[in-house]
């Protein structure tokens, strides 16, 4: 039986990550050598975030610059990973009922390769992403992560990226040195106990979480990919939070590894 898997949650933050050279781009480099090499990787990234259930399964997904305003070197990155079609029908399968799509027209979006070219710069390792149903509930999310769980017995690594805090709003654009929130500090301090002492449906349940939740998660779209790998624990297992700070006073770059 192949090493089962840790699963990953990544704060991705700001595209210029993917350029940068940072405590937050340093973190996701060690992530990427402290454990074992993947058979591929499946991606849940908040910003494929649509009204349906698809899966890449084009075998060259294409490098998509999903954002504006940013300098043309940031532009210019490509991330030419491998696709998997086989892996996308392995997925496909693993979460019927549920009807998956079989997309060929999108790729590897800023929430996955913004990370990836620090986890695996080499681009040797197959991707495929999982769109997020905008028109699910909190729970329809977690659910689907408990049937991905074979994977991890498949040497498949499973990446969450979005942000625990996400208030574009209040972002301190160009503000390194700007001190968080303290409603950011609030709600990421909540959620890291709810982890850690296994509280998951309070964790899915966000939304009851009082005015701090309102702040932290004014869109669902950059916290949901938490509940997938949140989903893929097994009882009792390990946690640990390998990134963590806070970035122009309201994003979370915590991350949060489970295995």
């Amino acid at each position: 039986m192949t090493e089962l898997m840790p699963t990953l949650f990544i704060g991705h933050g700001n595209p210029l990550n993917a350029i940068s050279r940072n405590a937050y781009t340093d973190g996701w480099a060690s992530i990427g050598t402290s454990i074992p090499r993947p058979r591929a990787v499946l991606a849940v990234s908040a910003h494929w975030y649509i009204p349906g259930c698809a899966v890449t399964a084009n075998p060259v997904p294409r490098t998509i610059h999903d954002f504006g305003g940013f300098p043309q070197e940031l532009f210019e990155v490509k991330y030419p990973a491998p696709g998997s079609p086989e892996l996308a029908r392995r997925i496909k399968a693993l979460l019927s009922p549920v009807s998956v799509a079989l997309e060929e027209s999108w790729g590897l979006d800023h929430g996955t390769w913004s990370v990836l070219t620090h986890i695996f710069p080499r681009a040797d390792i197959p991707v495929v992403q999982l769109s997020i149903d905008a028109r699910q509930p909190p729970a329809f999310h977690y659910e689907l992560g408990k049937r991905l769980m074979p994977l991890r017995e498949e040497g498949i690594l499973i990446i969450g990226s979005g942000n625990l805090v996400h208030n574009l709003h209040s972002y301190a654009w160009g503000n390194e040195g700007v001190a968080p929130f303290d409603w950011a500090v609030r709600f990421e301090d909540r959620v890291r106990e709810l982890l850690l002492n296994g509280d998951d449906a309070q964790v899915v349940a966000y939304q009851e979480l009082g005015r701090d939740a309102m702040l932290a998660v004014p869109t669902p779209d950059h916290y949901l990919p938490l509940l997938y790998i949140l989903g893929l624990r097994r009882e009792k297992e390990q946690i640990s939070f390998p990134v963590q700070g806070v970035d122009g006073g309201s994003i979370s770059m915590l991350a949060v590894r489970i295995g």
